[in-house]
């Protein structure tokens, strides 16, 4: 993928890390130009999603079973891989994030 289409995709990609609405949005106006730089980091931000749901059934399963209040802070995960999203969409990187970064194919 060369330079030019890392930055025209860019905003997009950066807004597909911002909430599901962004994710969305991102996926819809990236159908007709099919920009492959937005589309990695829509599969990216996709994997976060589903990894925060993933997470927050767990958690709320193992504090309600466990009564330790501090297994909460692994919500906190999916925060930080969007942090770290953005932060390599900025930088015109198309490297998968940490642990789910390769899930699931491309």
């Amino acid at each position: 993928m060369d330079q030019n289409t890392k930055e025209e995709g860019k905003t997009m990609a950066i807004i597909s890390y911002i909430t599901v609405i962004g994710l969305i949005i991102a996926y819809f106006m990236n159908k007709d130009k099919n920009n492959e730089f937005v589309k990695f980091h829509i599969g990216q931000s996709l994997r976060v999603f589903i990894l925060a749901i993933v997470i927050s059934i767990v958690v709320n399963i193992l504090v309600s079973v466990t009564g330790i209040g501090l297994l909460s802070f692994l919500s906190y995960i999916p925060l930080i891989l969007i942090i770290l999203g953005i932060i390599n969409a900025v930088n015109l990187k198309a490297e998968p994030l940490p642990v789910i970064g390769t899930i699931g194919g491309k």
